[in-house]
């Protein structure tokens, strides 16, 4: 068995130190909005050489690929600005939006892990709409990158972890609902299924959140400034796997209060057996 986990850690120093620790004794962590670890950590862990700025030499936050084992090994992909990619290339639209690597060990199959986190962006001027965040684009171009990654129809091996920004079966209203259902369809499409987590692997929010249909499986994984782990509600945070390893992958939602973790987002564990 491999197991993974999938955390935004919202820039925390700390989150890099748990991940030292690391107590849920995962091989690999799936990070988002990782700022470059503090010095005490760098020599602690095996982390993708992407770098922790753009091309402009400006800080950023970023998705990567951390080993925390040495019972696995790991061959980072390198991302290559959209711009200057070339064929074969693993592309990146956004920089710091994508961060991918193969994961093998002695006793399974290789498979490719992939960690994205998306950004908002605003609508055109013209269109009157500035007060509007849109995230659903910047998820399309994630998901065009990640499709690079399947050569084939079926048979591919992909885990695919990260933070949505957006809620499973729910929108404000029909139109929003509906764009932010495609983007589930289409990681359905290209071969890469929505596998959680989903109750009752996680703790359902108590008092149930109005905007949630009575019958949603969500768990919320995210909580605003004016909530706590105890009294989170959205659920923003999601893995995909291929099909062909869809029934050997379990995926449960850490986040019981006193699992939850030094971010506004709790962990995503993911048991590749």
């Amino acid at each position: 068995m491999i197991k993974l986990v999938c955390w935004n850690i919202a820039r925390r120093h700390d989150a890099w130190r748990s991940l030292v620790k690391n107590e849920s004794k995962a091989d690999i962590a799936l990070l988002q909005e990782a700022r470059i670890p503090p010095e005490d950590v760098r020599t602690c862990l095996e982390i993708d050489p992407g770098p922790f700025h753009d091309l402009n030499d400006k800080s950023i936050s970023r998705c990567a690929v951390v080993k925390l084992t040495e019972e696995i090994k790991v061959a980072w992909l390198e991302p290559v600005p959209i711009a200057r990619s070339q064929y074969g290339d693993f592309v990146e639209s956004h920089p710091g939006c994508i961060s991918s690597a193969i994961v093998t060990s002695s006793n399974s199959t290789a498979f490719t892990a992939v960690s994205f986190c998306t950004e908002f962006e605003k609508p055109h001027w013209s269109t009157g709409k500035m007060s509007w965040d849109v995230v659903d684009a910047s998820i399309h171009r994630i998901i065009s990158d990640i499709s690079l990654l399947i050569g084939r129809q079926h048979g591919h091996r992909i885990i695919a972890a990260g933070d949505l920004t957006v809620t499973y079966g729910y929108g404000v209203n029909e139109y929003w609902k509906r764009r932010e259902a495609l983007i589930f369809e289409r990681m359905a499409a290209i071969g890469l299924p929505l596998v959680g987590p989903q109750y009752p692997h996680g703790r359902q929010a108590n008092p149930w959140p109005d905007e949630l249909p009575e019958y949603s499986k969500n768990v919320p994984t995210y909580f605003h400034p004016t909530q706590t782990p105890e009294t989170a509600t959205r659920r923003l945070d999601y893995v995909f796997a291929s099909e062909s390893m869809a029934d050997s992958v379990k995926v449960r939602a850490l986040n019981h209060p006193e699992e939850w973790g030094p971010s506004d987002h709790c962990r995503i564990e993911i048991e590749v057996t």
